[in-house]
């Protein structure tokens, strides 16, 4: 017999705790008292002890009666099974009241409670509830106090002694004995304490217990005491003489050759004469081609498998394990498509645009035709959301042949989900890349990193760290996941990652992808896309027959125009949804329906306009100039307004919501426009007579960028000079000091804007000719662009001479 740990004890260290006359605490009403239940647990009187609070009553009842300083009943359940004892039957008659110095809640989630002791009592019935409403059991007891021996007793300090003794004999010979509680007996000199504190370790049965709780009398509980330790003794040594001639008789190879005849035996009955799990994985082992060293990782890991008995938990970790690794498709390439015009026609047909970004693409895949043993580039789509990133992700795929698998990289803070956990964690599993492969099952899938611009980094690592050995093709080829712990080979792998913008990118990861830029989509092109894709998309979600409705391209145009405001098709797919539900409805409900959608009716169907396609504000007002915009869902117009306002001219008012680069660009172009006003043929005077006030619309968005630099100084200009901008011109363009126009980014997506919103005229830098130039001629339909160096250019283009309707006069 071991003095082992109780079911409800904990292995929290005991300190020193203040454990004197219960000062502070509330006094006990005997008629309702809340009750801590136990499982195998019986408390004697002045007995410290830490109880590990399982249930979420208890830990509620401690931390109350710890914080309310509110002593409780310590009472063990007669059956530790019974999961929620609530009447008096349900426990042993007898137990102690309680003080609970301290709840501990521990770091993996539990919590132990450090209770002291006080006096021993019996149950007479049920508490009220009344003192402690929260806890849901309560007693009624009757406080009974200990009956110590008399001072001449010369019997009892010897029994005290030989408790003593016998117990320390027992723990001495005991592997794992409680160290605190040899040290607690071998300096305890007073006799009751002695007395309870063995039997409230005593390893018997509670019932044995609570015949030692119920004596009153110290004496009578001692011998009680000291009989049950006599039997323990014995047994101690009958058990270990048993083990002592067991391993005399055995030796260490009889031992490993009998237990593996039984265990052998065991798998044969449990799955009659079948093959046993890591029997059936050697099979499937060999047929796979490992590399040497996985091969090598594998058998050493099966062995592990057949030691681990199979109802253990650690058998089902390490057949986890196994499998994954065997799920893997080592070396396992799939046979790619060898025709470059079926490829070709799988772009076109999949996606309507995008010419530039297809030829990229068809070109790499030209080049792996070519040569299936080169090394892939990584290929970053970057965008604004809708113009068909992911799914052209998904085309590569089919048009080379390959199996295709999406990794969503959006939110993602731990570097784990990249390299995998290593098993020595509870729940660990392979990253997401491994992952991906797996479920491809080959070893040369396309997989796309889906949103690999939304990766965070934290105190657990940085995701995108650990993506420069996924996406470098001199290392991706003894990729190392810490759940396989053996080297995986991806450089067949093809990765193509997305990305809205690329400002937060790491420098290192954006060095090893090739940017591939994916502007939004001209009004046309979404007509054509509406009509090959999404109208028979939406169609067959909805369940309905190819010819069983037709939206005219002038009404797909309307919704363009009057209901989206985007680069992409996101929102047109969900208009033309709402046209299809409401179709279906109106079906539903048997009114007449049209079988073709006209123009007219999509107001019908919509409502509202939401939006004016031309968004062009006109040239009425002095100051006001229309600038172009980059956001990372495209482009967009912007205005810049400029008013003047008595005072001593000492302070420009910027608002808006600007970030500190516009700010910037607003004080270069104020100061610029102050040093040359006779340029401008401006009256400097001005300048001292009243303040000036730039305002950017829309405040509640934030905005920054250099780009607004000449619309800021055409804005001041023409507010000073009270004349008018010419009408539907629009510019971008950053500025100096010295007035030259420097060029920006985003162009394209600027252009596509100015398209929208009616614009006809660009002015823009000299240096941005080449961006122009760049871009297809049906993007550029309709615009006219005048390339400028120095910002006299700019005005001249930009204002007329001709005054606003209303000019303001000055003093």
């Amino acid at each position: 017999m071991d003095f082992q740990k109780k079911d409800n004890t904990s292995t929290v260290t005991i300190g020193e705790f203040n454990i004197g006359e219960p000062d502070n605490m509330v006094p006990i009403d005997p008629n309702d008292i809340p009750v801590l239940p136990t499982r195998n647990l019986v408390l004697f009187p002045g007995v410290t002890l830490p109880i590990s609070l399982g249930r979420e009553n208890s830990l509620t009842t401690a931390r109350l009666a710890n914080k309310r300083h509110m002593p409780i009943a310590i009472l063990c359940q007669k059956n530790p099974d019974t999961e929620h004892p609530t009447v008096p039957s349900d426990f042993y008659e007898y137990g102690v009241t309680a003080e609970v110095l301290r709840v501990i809640d521990l770091p993996d989630d539990t919590h132990t409670a450090i209770v002291h002791a006080r006096d021993r009592f019996e149950v007479v019935g049920p508490g009220n509830g009344f003192v402690m409403p929260e806890a849901r059991i309560h007693a009624a007891i009757k406080i009974q106090k200990d009956s110590n021996p008399r001072s001449n007793d010369k019997e009892f300090p010897q029994i005290v002694r030989n408790i003593k003794d016998i117990t320390l004999d027992i723990l001495e010979s005991t592997a794992g004995a409680p160290e605190d509680f040899i040290f607690n007996l071998r300096n305890s000199e007073d006799f009751a304490n002695i007395i309870n504190l063995v039997a409230t370790q005593l390893p018997v049965k509670s019932e044995n217990k609570i015949r030692l709780l119920r004596q009153h009398k110290l004496k009578e509980r001692a011998l009680m005491l000291l009989s049950e330790l006599a039997v323990s003794r014995e047994l101690a040594k009958i058990q270990h003489t048993i083990i002592e001639r067991t391993q005399a008789n055995i030796s260490e190879q009889q031992r490993a050759n009998f237990l593996q005849h039984q265990m052998d035996t065991i798998r044969q009955e449990l799955n009659g004469g079948d093959l046993d799990d890591a029997d059936k994985m050697l099979q499937r082992a060999n047929e796979i081609g490992f590399t040497p060293a996985g091969r090598q990782v594998f058998d050493r890991e099966l062995e592990k498998l057949r030691r681990l008995n199979p109802q253990s938990p650690d058998y089902s970790v390490q057949y986890t394990y196994l499998d994954t690794i065997l799920s893997l498709p080592w070396n396992k390439i799939d046979p790619e498509n060898k025709d470059f015009t079926l490829a070709r026609e799988t772009l076109d047909n999949d996606h309507f645009g995008l010419e530039k970004v297809k030829e990229r693409i068809l070109e790499q895949i030209a080049v792996l035709m070519n040569y299936p043993e080169g090394k892939a580039p990584i290929l970053c789509l970057v965008g604004p959301p809708g113009v068909g990133k992911t799914s052209l992700g998904h085309s590569v795929a089919k048009a080379m042949g390959r199996k295709y698998q999406r990794v969503s990289l959006g939110g993602l803070h731990d570097e784990a989900e990249i390299r995998g956990h290593r098993r020595t964690y509870i729940g660990a599993m392979p990253g997401r890349i491994i992952d991906a492969v797996k479920r491809a099952g080959s070893s040369n899938p396309v997989i796309l990193l889906d949103e690999i611009d939304k990766i965070g980094a934290d105190f657990k690592g940085d995701p995108s760290a650990a993506l420069l050995e996924v996406l470098d093709p001199e290392q991706n080829c003894h990729f190392h996941d810490n759940y396989v712990d053996i080297d995986y080979d991806l450089s067949k792998v093809l990765f193509i990652a997305t990305a809205n913008t690329l400002s937060t990118l790491a420098q290192p990861l954006l060095d090893r992808m090739e940017v591939i830029d994916l502007s939004g989509y001209i009004l046309e092109e979404k007509v054509e896309i509406a009509r090959r894709h999404l109208i028979p998309k939406l169609l067959k979600e909805h369940n309905l027959s190819p010819d069983a409705l037709t939206i005219e391209p002038e009404a797909i145009a309307k919704i363009v125009e009057s209901y989206t405001s985007e680069s992409g098709v996101r929102q047109l797919e969900k208009a033309l949804a709402k046209v299809i539900r409401k179709i279906i409805l109106k079906k539903m409900s048997s009114e007449d329906v049209p079988s073709v959608i006209a123009e007219k009716d999509i107001v019908d169907f919509l409502g509202t306009p939401k939006f004016n396609r031309d968004r062009y504000e006109g040239n009425d007002f002095a100051g006001v100039v229309t600038g172009l915009a980059w956001t990372a869902v495209g482009g967009e117009i912007l205005y810049i307004e400029t008013s003047l306002s008595e005072g001593k001219g000492e302070k420009l008012m910027l608002t808006g919501n600007l970030g500190n680069v516009m700010k910037e660009s607003a004080m270069i172009a104020l100061e610029y426009v102050k040093s040359h006003a006779d340029l401008f043929n401006i009256d400097l005077s001005l300048f001292d007579k009243y303040n000036i006030h730039i305002h950017v619309p829309e405040g509640a968005i934030p905005k920054d960028g250099p780009s607004a630099g000449i619309t800021m100084v055409t804005s001041i200009v023409s507010a000073l000079k009270q004349c008018k901008v010419k009408e539907r011109i629009a510019m971008t363009g950053e500025i100096t000091l010295r007035g030259k126009v420097l060029p920006v980014g985003g162009i394209k997506e600027k252009i596509l804007a100015a398209k929208r919103a009616g614009i006809t005229e660009i002015i823009l830098s000299e240096d941005n000719r080449k961006d122009i130039d760049d871009i297809e001629a049906r993007y550029r339909d309709g615009l006219s662009f005048h390339y400028v160096r120095t910002i006299p250019e700019v005005i001249e283009y930009a204002l007329t001479a001709e005054p606003v309707s209303s000019p303001r006069k000055f003093k």
